[in-house]
């Protein structure tokens, strides 16, 4: 790690030091910089960091990496699948309350018969859709999914186009043309198997939430923004990991939950298949939920477009990761994919052959299809579902004859298909009933988050994974850093050392300043400010009173920038809102957050920089102190989190903070998931018991801690003692 600047490290004393006082002044001359925070660039040099570059967006490439072996591949999966259930709001899994399930208006017709269905998935949260089943026999028969996706009127589908289309060679009845989602429905029943169709939130039946807020959202709700009772799409919610997305994973478990109440659905042959919006929700439940024996998911897995609507898009979900590889998570179950003349187009060069490269290293290369029908435009057309059709007949042991070729049904209307009636009347919606259904799913998860609390060692074991995602980087993959030293200086006491922490392994730079003492005890605190490595000095230019203290004392002081701090900004404003991709103009913070860190995650990722780095010197600390005050605790407290023994001990006043009173999702201070588990208090319990100094928390975080230390408590303060003395007793 030695730097092309400098022959020594922080931490070495520098060898001019030994010369004679005169012959050190004319040789660090040069080096001397008047402002009480020295610079690491030169005027004019810019930072040269990928944070800066354009953010990632859902059109951007997200292909799958073949892992080298299966043990390589269930690390991977298991944590690729932690993040779908963390970035759902389902870690941990909501409780299944009764479904109450309604069947009602069954109607037959040539070979299958259809009812309607409701049940809640929350309570007072209807799941709603048709009932598709055999005419003859009793079961048990497999039973199949179909949610469906981003097609006019969902459900109620009507296709206006349907003589183009047979003219195409993409359907063949008139009938069954008009609703390709029927069709499969009817198909699927006729060969032997019962069908759920369910509506996707906003379409059809399902208008509690609208279609305009589940899919269209496109500006913050003020009053919808509040600290209790609040909606959807709000830095509240979006804090708690509430989304229209997880909303529909989790009506998707709740459908699959209902069909294993039927007595004549075989549990142990359960599919599943949609396509566009509906391939989305195919994929997602296939990768969370062990109960699914095949999946088809179509047109929709891709390495390239990810899903544009915001039923589609979740913060924190594809940072890192993608479709591809959510699909990939069904291995080495049977799973069949289908592409179109649209996103999926390149599916055969790109995705296509990683996944089957996959399954041959599992043992199942068979396992795994596609149907590239790359002369249609994006569909679910008769073509495609004839190899959905083969699919299923095979891996749910149907015992079809094959080709199996659909015949023409009866069109249902919307008034034939519809759940609601005088009987059975349509359920209250709107934003009261939205504040009810997030107050609902909160009060569920802290219940439950606050008694694992009651038992330190499980609340740490269940939700460190999940603030894992939530921070988006442990110290285990910090990286590997490079000190380039740009200026040091001989300062009364001690050495002043500035330059670039160079990440190599994230491509990240930071400025850092390293104030080395003349006696150094082989302690090393590094100091975090809102300001940056400028918090090390005063309004006075002097070095701040409790860093001089701590000189003297012989520890040594490390001040990075932070990113958007300091040298990272181009002008001396704070950065008071962060940047959104430019790929839409919706204020959902899923677009930008789902597929990008937020600054709050990647200041913490600076910290674990610095703190890597410092504990990778070869001349080691005996002694790394974290210190967070001033309104930089939030940082030290979840940097904390994310470590085990590296932080010897912490220094932190949280000042009170909470990430669930952050007001905008365009704070420097949002954070995804930030308050979902027990929010910065929750951070603060799930670090190890290393000593800690703590202020500006109430009596309930104090009671947590106390627990959490339990047998050690004399490692915990709670701002008594004076902080300089406690790091050095």
């Amino acid at each position: 790690m030695r730097s092309r600047y400098a022959p020594y490290l922080p931490g070495e004393k520098s060898p001019l030091a030994t010369f004679s006082t005169c012959f050190f002044s004319i040789a660090v001359a040069a080096w001397t910089f008047v402002s009480a925070s020295p610079a690491a660039l030169q005027p004019g040099e810019r930072l040269t960091d990928s944070r800066l570059n354009p953010l990632t967006d859902l059109n951007g490439y997200f292909p799958l990496e073949v892992p080298k072996s299966p043990e390589e591949w269930s690390a991977r999966s298991e944590q690729v699948r932690n993040r779908i259930l963390v970035s759902q709001g389902l870690l941990p899994l909501p409780a299944k309350s009764p479904l109450e399930a309604v069947v009602h208006g069954r109607t037959a017709f040539d070979g299958y018969t259809v009812e309607k269905v409701y049940f809640q998935s929350f309570p007072g949260f209807f799941v709603t859709g048709n009932l598709y089943r055999p005419a003859v026999g009793d079961g048990p028969f497999p039973g199949v999914l179909c949610p469906h996706g981003h097609w006019a009127a969902g459900r109620f589908m009507d296709n206006a186009r349907i003589r183009q289309e047979i003219a195409q060679g993409a359907e063949r009845f008139e009938q069954s043309g008009r609703s390709p989602l029927q069709a499969r429905c009817v198909q699927l029943a006729r060969i032997g198997c019962v069908v759920f169709h369910y509506d996707m939130i906003g379409y059809a039946d399902s208008e509690q939430i609208s279609y305009e807020l589940a899919h269209r959202f496109a500006r913050q709700r003020p009053e919808m923004n509040r600290p209790e009772g609040w909606g959807l799409f709000s830095p509240q919610a979006e804090s708690q990991l509430q989304s229209v997305m997880g909303l529909q994973s989790w009506n998707s478990i709740r459908a699959l939950d209902f069909l294993e109440t039927l007595p004549y659905v075989d549990s142990e042959r359960l599919g599943i298949t949609g396509a566009s919006g509906g391939g989305t929700q195919t994929f997602m439940l296939a990768a969370i939920d062990e109960r699914l024996a095949t999946a088809f998911p179509a047109v929709m897995v891709s390495t390239a477009m990810q899903g544009g609507c915001t039923c589609e898009n979740a913060s924190l979900l594809r940072i890192g990761t993608g479709n591809v590889e959510f699909a990939a998570l069904f291995a080495p179950r049977p799973l069949g994919l289908s592409g179109a003349n649209d996103w999926t187009v390149e599916m055969p060069q790109k995705g296509f052959p990683e996944l089957q490269a996959l399954y041959r290293m599992l043992g199942q290369e068979n396992h795994v299809t596609l149907k590239a029908l790359n002369h249609f435009g994006h569909n679910y057309n008769s073509v495609s579902r004839t190899a959905m059709y083969h699919w299923f007949n095979r891996h749910l042991q149907l015992g079809q004859e094959e080709p199996i070729l659909e015949r023409d049904y009866v069109f249902q209307s919307r008034a034939q298909l519809t759940v609601w009636n005088e009987t059975h009347p349509k359920p209250q919606g709107g934003e009261e009933f939205e504040r009810q259904l997030l107050g609902h799913w909160h009060r569920d998860t802290q219940e439950k988050l606050r008694a694992l609390a009651t038992d330190p060692e499980r609340f740490v074991a269940a939700v460190r994974p999940a603030q894992h995602v939530v921070a988006g980087r442990n110290l285990t993959e910090a990286g590997d850093l490079e000190w380039d030293l740009r200026r040091k200086t001989e300062r009364q006491g001690y050495l002043e050392m500035t330059g670039l922490l160079h990440n190599r392994t994230w491509n990240e730079s930071l400025p850092v300043t390293f104030l080395y003492p003349d006696s150094w005890n082989r302690v090393t605190a590094i100091w975090l400010s809102p300001d940056g490595k400028a918090g090390l000095y005063d309004e006075h230019d002097e070095v701040h009173r409790t860093v001089r203290r701590l000189l003297d004392r012989g520890v040594s002081v490390a001040g990075p920038d932070l990113i958007y701090q300091g040298e990272f900004l181009t002008g001396d404003q704070p950065l008071t809102q962060t940047r959104r991709v430019s790929q839409t103009s919706r204020e959902a913070a899923a677009y930008t957050h789902g597929y990008n860190h937020a600054v709050f995650a990647q200041r913490v990722h600076d910290v674990l920089s610095v703190v890597e780095f410092v504990r990778s010197n070869p001349r080691e600390s005996e002694r790394i102190v974290l210190i967070g005050l001033e309104g930089a605790g939030h940082w030290a407290a979840v940097a904390r989190s994310l470590d085990d023994d590296a932080i010897h001990r912490c220094v932190i006043d949280t000042a009170g903070f909470r990430f669930g009173a952050v007001e905008s999702i365009r704070d420097p201070d949002f954070l995804p998931g930030g308050a979902r588990y027990l929010d910065l208090p929750g951070f603060l319990v799930a670090g190890a018991t290393q000593p800690l100094w703590l202020a500006g928390e109430p009596e309930e975080t104090q009671r947590l801690l106390r627990r959490r230390y339990a047998g050690r408590t004399d490692r915990l303060n709670f701002r008594e003692p004076d902080l300089v003395d406690w790091i050095l007793e």
